[in-house]
Protein backbone atom coordinates (compact mmCIF):
# COMPACT_ATOMS: atom_id res chain seq x y z
CA UNK A 1 0.00 0.00 0.00
CA UNK A 2 3.01 2.39 0.87
CA UNK A 3 3.90 2.75 -2.41
CA UNK A 4 0.86 1.60 -4.53
CA UNK A 5 1.10 4.66 -6.72
CA UNK A 6 4.68 4.68 -7.13
CA UNK A 7 4.51 1.07 -8.41
CA UNK A 8 1.78 1.70 -10.96
CA UNK A 9 3.69 4.56 -12.42
CA UNK A 10 6.81 2.36 -12.65
CA UNK A 11 4.80 0.22 -14.50
CA UNK A 12 3.43 2.12 -16.94
CA UNK A 13 7.00 3.13 -17.56
CA UNK A 14 7.98 -0.16 -17.66
CA UNK A 15 4.93 -1.12 -20.20
CA UNK A 16 5.61 2.16 -22.65
CA UNK A 17 9.97 1.34 -23.06
CA UNK A 18 8.62 -2.14 -23.75
CA UNK A 19 6.46 -0.72 -26.34
CA UNK A 20 9.45 0.83 -27.72
CA UNK A 21 8.65 4.39 -27.25
CA UNK A 22 11.59 7.14 -26.80
CA UNK A 23 12.58 8.55 -23.38
CA UNK A 24 10.78 11.90 -24.09
CA UNK A 25 7.34 10.23 -25.43
CA UNK A 26 7.22 7.96 -22.19
CA UNK A 27 8.45 10.67 -20.13
CA UNK A 28 5.68 13.67 -21.96
CA UNK A 29 3.04 10.44 -21.28
CA UNK A 30 4.13 9.84 -18.19
CA UNK A 31 3.27 13.09 -17.01
CA UNK A 32 -0.29 13.51 -19.00
CA UNK A 33 -1.19 10.68 -17.00
CA UNK A 34 -0.16 12.57 -13.98
CA UNK A 35 -1.66 15.51 -14.54
CA UNK A 36 -4.70 13.99 -15.33
CA UNK A 37 -4.95 11.98 -11.87
CA UNK A 38 -4.81 15.59 -10.63
CA UNK A 39 -7.63 16.98 -12.21
CA UNK A 40 -9.70 14.05 -11.46
CA UNK A 41 -9.06 14.41 -7.74
CA UNK A 42 -9.57 18.15 -7.83
CA UNK A 43 -12.92 17.23 -9.33
CA UNK A 44 -13.83 14.90 -7.18
CA UNK A 45 -12.79 16.36 -3.75
CA UNK A 46 -14.29 19.60 -4.92
CA UNK A 47 -17.70 17.40 -5.41
CA UNK A 48 -17.39 15.60 -2.60
CA UNK A 49 -16.34 18.76 -0.28
CA UNK A 50 -19.61 20.64 -1.56
CA UNK A 51 -21.30 17.20 0.10
CA UNK A 52 -19.08 17.28 3.60
CA UNK A 53 -19.45 21.13 4.29
CA UNK A 54 -22.94 20.59 4.27
CA UNK A 55 -23.43 17.64 6.60
CA UNK A 56 -20.80 19.56 9.00
CA UNK A 57 -22.88 22.82 8.60
CA UNK A 58 -26.00 20.69 9.35
CA UNK A 59 -24.58 19.04 12.16
CA UNK A 60 -23.29 22.58 13.76
CA UNK A 61 -26.70 23.72 13.57
CA UNK A 62 -28.51 20.56 14.24
CA UNK A 63 -29.91 19.76 11.18
CA UNK A 64 -29.79 16.54 9.32
CA UNK A 65 -28.42 17.88 5.89
CA UNK A 66 -28.24 15.91 2.65
CA UNK A 67 -30.34 12.57 3.21
CA UNK A 68 -32.84 11.97 0.53
CA UNK A 69 -30.55 11.70 -3.15
CA UNK A 70 -28.36 8.42 -2.92
CA UNK A 71 -27.72 7.26 0.13
CA UNK A 72 -27.31 9.06 3.25
CA UNK A 73 -27.21 12.09 0.52
CA UNK A 74 -23.91 11.31 -1.04
CA UNK A 75 -25.77 11.79 -4.66
CA UNK A 76 -26.78 15.67 -3.86
CA UNK A 77 -24.17 17.12 -5.45
CA UNK A 78 -24.30 14.90 -8.69
CA UNK A 79 -27.99 15.98 -8.77
CA UNK A 80 -26.81 19.32 -8.63
CA UNK A 81 -24.47 19.56 -11.19
CA UNK A 82 -26.80 17.98 -13.22
CA UNK A 83 -29.30 20.99 -12.41
CA UNK A 84 -26.50 23.19 -13.69
CA UNK A 85 -25.75 21.71 -16.54
CA UNK A 86 -29.21 21.80 -17.63
CA UNK A 87 -29.78 25.57 -17.72
CA UNK A 88 -29.10 28.07 -19.80
CA UNK A 89 -25.64 29.84 -20.03
CA UNK A 90 -27.05 33.55 -20.10
CA UNK A 91 -24.75 36.59 -21.33
CA UNK A 92 -24.95 40.30 -20.75
CA UNK A 93 -25.80 42.27 -23.80
CA UNK A 94 -22.72 44.52 -23.58
CA UNK A 95 -20.50 41.89 -21.81
CA UNK A 96 -16.84 41.20 -23.36
CA UNK A 97 -18.34 37.54 -24.37
CA UNK A 98 -14.74 36.23 -25.31
CA UNK A 99 -13.14 37.05 -21.48
CA UNK A 100 -17.28 36.41 -19.79
CA UNK A 101 -16.86 33.37 -21.15
CA UNK A 102 -13.30 32.26 -20.78
CA UNK A 103 -13.28 33.12 -17.08
CA UNK A 104 -14.82 30.34 -16.19
CA UNK A 105 -12.68 28.16 -17.93
CA UNK A 106 -9.31 29.30 -16.77
CA UNK A 107 -9.82 29.30 -13.21
CA UNK A 108 -9.41 26.10 -12.56
CA UNK A 109 -6.22 26.09 -14.28
CA UNK A 110 -3.91 27.21 -11.18
CA UNK A 111 -4.90 24.80 -9.05
CA UNK A 112 -4.23 22.30 -11.39
CA UNK A 113 -0.72 23.82 -12.38
CA UNK A 114 -0.22 24.22 -8.38
CA UNK A 115 -0.57 20.53 -7.37
CA UNK A 116 1.61 19.42 -9.79
CA UNK A 117 4.64 20.26 -7.80
CA UNK A 118 3.03 19.07 -4.43
CA UNK A 119 4.20 15.98 -2.93
CA UNK A 120 1.13 13.93 -1.52
CA UNK A 121 3.05 11.09 -0.19
CA UNK A 122 6.65 9.71 0.04
CA UNK A 123 7.99 9.82 -3.81
CA UNK A 124 4.91 11.31 -4.58
CA UNK A 125 5.22 14.32 -6.57
CA UNK A 126 4.60 15.05 -10.39
CA UNK A 127 7.54 17.43 -10.79
CA UNK A 128 9.42 17.74 -7.87
CA UNK A 129 10.79 20.91 -8.40
CA UNK A 130 14.13 22.69 -6.42
CA UNK A 131 12.25 26.25 -6.47
CA UNK A 132 8.15 24.23 -5.94
CA UNK A 133 7.18 27.00 -3.02
CA UNK A 134 8.17 29.90 -5.49
CA UNK A 135 6.22 28.41 -8.24
CA UNK A 136 3.30 27.41 -5.50
CA UNK A 137 3.47 31.51 -4.65
CA UNK A 138 3.66 32.46 -8.67
CA UNK A 139 1.13 30.44 -9.71
CA UNK A 140 -1.54 30.31 -7.23
CA UNK A 141 -1.48 34.42 -7.06
CA UNK A 142 -3.53 34.21 -11.09
CA UNK A 143 -6.35 33.56 -9.93
CA UNK A 144 -6.91 37.01 -8.85
CA UNK A 145 -6.23 38.28 -12.35
CA UNK A 146 -8.76 35.58 -13.46
CA UNK A 147 -11.51 36.92 -10.91
CA UNK A 148 -10.97 40.18 -11.57
CA UNK A 149 -11.26 39.57 -15.58
CA UNK A 150 -14.78 37.94 -15.09
CA UNK A 151 -16.27 40.71 -13.08
CA UNK A 152 -14.70 43.70 -15.40
CA UNK A 153 -16.28 41.38 -18.05
CA UNK A 154 -19.50 41.26 -16.99
CA UNK A 155 -20.21 44.78 -17.25
CA UNK A 156 -22.16 45.37 -14.58
CA UNK A 157 -21.41 47.38 -11.18
CA UNK A 158 -21.95 44.83 -8.87
CA UNK A 159 -19.42 42.52 -10.78
CA UNK A 160 -16.92 45.35 -10.91
CA UNK A 161 -17.04 46.36 -7.49
CA UNK A 162 -16.61 42.57 -6.68
CA UNK A 163 -13.38 42.52 -8.74
CA UNK A 164 -12.04 45.16 -7.00
CA UNK A 165 -12.62 44.08 -4.00
CA UNK A 166 -10.49 40.31 -5.21
CA UNK A 167 -7.71 42.65 -5.90
CA UNK A 168 -7.41 44.30 -3.00
CA UNK A 169 -8.08 41.34 -0.53
CA UNK A 170 -5.98 38.74 -2.26
CA UNK A 171 -3.35 41.07 -2.45
CA UNK A 172 -3.39 42.43 1.20
CA UNK A 173 -3.53 38.72 2.51
CA UNK A 174 -0.94 37.48 0.17
CA UNK A 175 1.52 39.70 1.60
CA UNK A 176 1.01 37.62 5.39
CA UNK A 177 0.53 34.56 3.74
CA UNK A 178 4.29 34.72 2.06
CA UNK A 179 5.67 36.25 4.83
CA UNK A 180 4.57 33.44 7.03
CA UNK A 181 6.12 30.83 4.72
CA UNK A 182 9.74 32.64 5.51
CA UNK A 183 10.30 31.06 8.41
CA UNK A 184 10.05 27.61 7.28
CA UNK A 185 12.15 28.15 4.53
CA UNK A 186 14.52 29.79 7.00
CA UNK A 187 14.92 26.75 9.01
CA UNK A 188 15.36 24.30 5.85
CA UNK A 189 17.40 26.21 3.89
CA UNK A 190 15.29 24.96 0.35
CA UNK A 191 12.03 25.75 -1.73
CA UNK A 192 12.02 22.27 -2.67
CA UNK A 193 8.60 21.05 -0.88
CA UNK A 194 9.69 17.49 -0.36
CA UNK A 195 13.11 18.92 1.40
CA UNK A 196 10.80 20.43 3.72
CA UNK A 197 8.88 17.56 4.45
CA UNK A 198 12.27 15.62 4.86
CA UNK A 199 13.32 18.29 7.37
CA UNK A 200 10.19 17.58 9.57
CA UNK A 201 10.73 13.61 10.25
CA UNK A 202 11.39 14.56 13.98
CA UNK A 203 9.61 17.66 14.90
CA UNK A 204 6.61 19.42 12.79
CA UNK A 205 7.05 23.00 12.22
CA UNK A 206 3.80 23.74 13.65
CA UNK A 207 5.74 24.03 16.86
CA UNK A 208 8.45 25.77 15.29
CA UNK A 209 6.64 27.76 13.99
CA UNK A 210 2.88 28.56 15.55
CA UNK A 211 2.71 31.85 14.85
CA UNK A 212 3.39 31.40 11.21
CA UNK A 213 1.21 28.31 11.01
CA UNK A 214 -1.61 30.75 12.64
CA UNK A 215 -0.56 33.58 10.10
CA UNK A 216 -0.90 31.18 7.23
CA UNK A 217 -4.26 29.67 8.59
CA UNK A 218 -5.59 33.22 8.51
CA UNK A 219 -4.40 34.19 5.64
CA UNK A 220 -5.27 31.32 3.63
CA UNK A 221 -9.14 31.65 4.87
CA UNK A 222 -9.14 35.09 3.19
CA UNK A 223 -7.30 33.75 0.06
CA UNK A 224 -10.22 31.56 -0.51
CA UNK A 225 -12.58 33.48 -0.06
CA UNK A 226 -14.02 31.85 3.12
CA UNK A 227 -16.26 33.04 5.90
CA UNK A 228 -15.30 35.42 8.06
CA UNK A 229 -13.38 37.06 5.30
CA UNK A 230 -15.89 36.40 1.94
CA UNK A 231 -16.18 40.04 1.27
CA UNK A 232 -15.40 39.43 -2.49
CA UNK A 233 -19.44 38.25 -2.49
CA UNK A 234 -21.22 39.88 0.42
CA UNK A 235 -24.67 38.99 -0.42
CA UNK A 236 -26.27 42.06 1.78
CA UNK A 237 -23.94 44.33 -0.38
CA UNK A 238 -23.10 43.57 -3.31
CA UNK A 239 -25.17 39.96 -4.11
CA UNK A 240 -22.50 37.83 -5.90
CA UNK A 241 -19.46 39.65 -6.43
CA UNK A 242 -17.71 39.12 -9.79
CA UNK A 243 -20.30 35.56 -10.57
CA UNK A 244 -23.40 38.04 -10.84
CA UNK A 245 -23.89 37.68 -13.86
CA UNK A 246 -22.73 34.37 -14.24
CA UNK A 247 -25.29 31.27 -14.54
CA UNK A 248 -25.34 27.71 -15.19
CA UNK A 249 -22.04 25.62 -15.11
CA UNK A 250 -20.48 29.23 -15.12
CA UNK A 251 -21.52 30.02 -11.81
CA UNK A 252 -21.04 26.37 -10.92
CA UNK A 253 -16.96 26.27 -12.21
CA UNK A 254 -16.34 29.01 -9.57
CA UNK A 255 -18.07 27.47 -6.82
CA UNK A 256 -16.32 24.36 -7.31
CA UNK A 257 -12.69 26.51 -7.78
CA UNK A 258 -13.31 27.26 -4.30
CA UNK A 259 -13.11 24.52 -2.94
CA UNK A 260 -10.37 23.45 -5.24
CA UNK A 261 -8.34 26.20 -3.86
CA UNK A 262 -8.99 25.28 -0.14
CA UNK A 263 -8.03 21.79 -1.26
CA UNK A 264 -4.49 23.79 -2.13
CA UNK A 265 -3.98 25.75 0.79
CA UNK A 266 -4.86 23.15 3.25
CA UNK A 267 -2.17 20.69 1.03
CA UNK A 268 0.44 23.35 1.11
CA UNK A 269 -0.30 23.72 5.09
CA UNK A 270 0.71 20.52 5.75
CA UNK A 271 3.46 19.99 3.38
CA UNK A 272 5.09 23.25 5.33
CA UNK A 273 3.65 23.04 8.81
CA UNK A 274 2.11 19.39 9.37
CA UNK A 275 4.83 17.13 8.45
CA UNK A 276 3.78 15.90 5.56
CA UNK A 277 3.77 12.34 5.30
CA UNK A 278 4.84 11.86 7.68
CA UNK A 279 3.15 9.76 10.61
CA UNK A 280 2.08 10.67 14.02
CA UNK A 281 3.03 8.74 17.13
CA UNK A 282 4.91 6.25 14.75
CA UNK A 283 2.63 4.77 13.49
CA UNK A 284 4.34 4.22 10.18
CA UNK A 285 2.32 1.16 9.01
CA UNK A 286 -0.12 3.08 7.50
CA UNK A 287 1.06 4.66 4.32
CA UNK A 288 2.13 7.78 3.79
CA UNK A 289 -0.29 9.05 1.32
CA UNK A 290 -3.29 8.49 3.93
CA UNK A 291 -1.29 10.31 6.34
CA UNK A 292 -0.69 13.28 4.14
CA UNK A 293 -4.66 13.15 3.23
CA UNK A 294 -5.86 12.93 6.37
CA UNK A 295 -4.37 15.86 7.51
CA UNK A 296 -5.41 17.87 4.61
CA UNK A 297 -9.23 16.96 5.63
CA UNK A 298 -8.19 17.81 9.12
CA UNK A 299 -7.32 21.96 7.76
CA UNK A 300 -10.32 21.60 5.43
CA UNK A 301 -12.74 20.56 8.56
CA UNK A 302 -10.81 23.56 10.12
CA UNK A 303 -11.79 25.81 7.39
CA UNK A 304 -15.84 24.50 7.29
CA UNK A 305 -15.70 24.97 11.08
CA UNK A 306 -14.75 28.23 10.59
CA UNK A 307 -17.37 29.64 8.18
CA UNK A 308 -19.87 28.05 10.37
CA UNK A 309 -18.96 29.45 13.38
CA UNK A 310 -17.55 32.97 12.86
CA UNK A 311 -19.45 36.68 11.29
CA UNK A 312 -18.34 37.91 8.22
CA UNK A 313 -16.26 41.01 8.94
CA UNK A 314 -16.71 44.42 7.06
CA UNK A 315 -14.38 45.58 4.66
CA UNK A 316 -12.37 47.83 6.54
CA UNK A 317 -12.19 45.54 9.61
CA UNK A 318 -10.38 43.03 6.68
CA UNK A 319 -8.09 45.55 5.03
CA UNK A 320 -6.79 46.59 8.81
CA UNK A 321 -6.50 43.04 10.28
CA UNK A 322 -4.36 42.33 7.27
CA UNK A 323 -1.64 45.32 7.30
CA UNK A 324 -2.05 46.41 10.49
CA UNK A 325 -1.96 43.08 12.35
CA UNK A 326 -0.81 39.64 10.41
CA UNK A 327 2.20 41.62 8.39
CA UNK A 328 4.10 43.41 11.08
CA UNK A 329 3.44 39.94 13.48
CA UNK A 330 4.85 37.50 10.32
CA UNK A 331 7.82 40.39 10.31
CA UNK A 332 8.30 40.00 14.06
CA UNK A 333 7.91 35.99 13.51
CA UNK A 334 10.87 35.92 10.31
CA UNK A 335 12.87 38.47 12.46
CA UNK A 336 13.16 35.86 15.82
CA UNK A 337 13.37 33.16 13.56
CA UNK A 338 16.09 34.44 11.93
CA UNK A 339 17.80 35.15 15.29
CA UNK A 340 16.77 31.80 16.84
CA UNK A 341 18.64 29.87 13.94
CA UNK A 342 21.83 31.47 14.45
CA UNK A 343 22.14 31.19 18.13
CA UNK A 344 21.15 27.66 17.57
CA UNK A 345 23.77 27.15 14.43
CA UNK A 346 26.32 29.55 17.08
CA UNK A 347 26.20 28.08 20.26
CA UNK A 348 24.28 25.47 20.25
CA UNK A 349 21.74 26.94 22.83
Amino acid sequence: MENLFVNMASGMRSLLASAGLPDTATDFILMFLKLGAILVYILISALWLVYMERKVSAYMQCRIGPNRVGPLGLLQTTADIGKLISKEIIIPRCADKKLFLLGPILIFMPPLAVFAVAPFGKDMVAIDMNIGVYYFLAVASLSTVIVWMSGWASNNKYSLIGGMRVVAQMVSYEMPLILSIVGVIILTGTLNMSEIIRAQENVWFIFLQPLGFLIYLIAGVAETNRAPFDLVEGESEIICGPFTEYSGMGFAMFFLAEYANVVLVSVMATTLFLGGWHAPFGLTFIPSWIWFLLKVYVMIFLFMWFRWTYPRVRVDQLMEFGWKVLVPLSIANIFVTGIGKYLYQTIRW
